[in-house]
């Protein structure tokens, strides 16, 4: 229940702060009884697209820790807690950026990468991803997530939601707008848009968005090869990262919080085309097959 209030006040929050902004800069004013202004619809749609998708990065780390209850390792306490921040200040260090926050949560297994920047991110541990698996295998896991932050994941998927958000606001009005004048016809010459148009919009941002939720799932499935194929360079052998996830199918993963979802070690899912991760097994059979 925590997590579903924090990512609606989240999201609500996000969508006051830009639509105030919108208003401030005049980029809501794209109808006008000319028709639509596609400039100012283009900057709309981009300042909604791109400011949702950003502010929702810068916001990430702190999110992740709020809707996990993740507990950063500032002075470990014990010697698995020390083995951990040195197994990450290891990968980091041999990846060549600063070192991550280091956290563990109490969950089912998993873990995730998160943070708007190399310098200000964050390596997350479940404690059923700890119980579950062996040294080597966790580290695997370790080294994937620090992978994720090295390819710069978070910021480049960012980009693409970013992207992809603007063109279905902008699509969904023009759609929306062309409907609308083809049901009042010649009736009214105000310029002011009727029921049509706000209903229209609403239901091509809906499917057009399912459209590019797949494309988003797309690039952030081709990500996770990448990072699977970064943990193997880091520990120098693929062997452990097709041990963790061997291990990863007989457990049963733990859910994250849908912002971070696509952050996590574990994924997949019926629903191929709207999976954030590839198959255990088509991740497998990728690290058998490198050279």
């Amino acid at each position: 229940m925590k997590r579903v209030v924090l990512f609606l006040l989240t999201n609500l929050a996000v969508m006051l702060v830009l639509s105030i902004s919108a208003r401030i800069l005049g980029v809501d004013r794209f109808l006008t009884s000319n028709g639509l202004n596609m400039g100012m619809l283009l900057a709309f749609a981009a300042l909604i697209g791109f400011g949702g998708s950003f502010i929702s990065l810068m916001m990430s780390k702190t999110m992740a820790k709020w809707s996990t209850g993740a507990r950063v390792i500032k002075q470990p306490a014990n010697q698995e807690e020390a083995w951990l921040v040195e197994s990450v200040r290891r990968f980091s260090s041999k990846a060549g950026f600063q070192m991550p926050e280091v956290a563990i949560y109490e969950g089912a297994p998993n873990a995730f990468a998160t943070g708007p920047s190399k310098s200000r991110s964050l390596v997350a541990v479940s404690t059923g991803l700890l119980q579950s698996m062996d040294r080597k295998q966790v580290e695997a896991v370790l080294a994937h997530e620090v992978a994720h932050i090295e390819n710069g994941d978070m910021v480049t998927l960012s980009l693409i939601q970013g992207v992809l958000n603007t063109f279905v606001i902008f699509l969904s009005r023009i759609v929306a707008y062309g409907v609308d004048s083809f049901i009042r016809g010649d009736e009214d010459e105000s310029g002011r848009p009727g029921i049509g148009y706000w209903i229209s919009s609403i239901v091509c941002e809906i499917l057009f968005g399912i459209l590019a939720s797949i494309v988003v799932m797309y690039f952030s499935r081709k990500r996770e090869y990448r990072a699977d194929a970064g943990a193997a360079a880091l520990m120098g052998d693929r062997r452990p990262m097709i041990d963790a996830l061997h291990a990863l199918g007989n457990l049963q993963a733990g859910q994250l919080p849908k912002e971070m979802a696509a952050s996590g070690i574990a994924g997949g899912g019926m629903m191929a085309l709207f999976s954030s991760h590839p198959t255990l097994e088509s991740r497998i059979a990728a690290l058998q097959s490198a050279s």
